[in-house]
């Protein structure tokens, strides 16, 4: 059975996929941004997160993106399970070590 935290984050990928698949990463970021929130404690599932970020930064030929992404794979999965910074958006522009205030939604799928 999925609890509503998996559920949640099936649909951001899903809904990022799509966007992605549409040529369109700029309509992806918030669902892939969401997603990161929500799997940071989730070595396999943040990695994934990452990695569609990079995707996205690919498709807009923003290689600082790409890069920033690349980075943050190998250390989403390493780190997960010991520390994160909770709520933060995981994009290459904002500090891997910052914590960022994140929605109620969010902080209740969390629990």
């Amino acid at each position: 059975m999925k609890t509503e935290l998996s559920i949640a984050i099936d649909q951001a990928f899903q809904l990022a996929s799509q966007a992605l698949d549409a040529g369109d990463p700029q309509r992806a970021w918030p669902w892939l941004e969401r997603a990161h929130i929500l799997t940071q404690r989730l070595p396999l599932a943040h990695t994934r997160s990452h990695w569609w970020m990079l995707r996205a930064g690919w498709q807009q030929r923003d290689y600082r993106e790409v890069l920033g992404q690349a980075l943050r794979m190998p250390a989403a999965l390493l780190f997960s399970r010991i520390w994160v910074p909770l709520g933060n958006t995981g994009r290459a522009r904002v500090s891997a070590f910052k914590p960022m205030s994140m929605a109620e939604e969010l902080r209740q799928l969390l629990g």
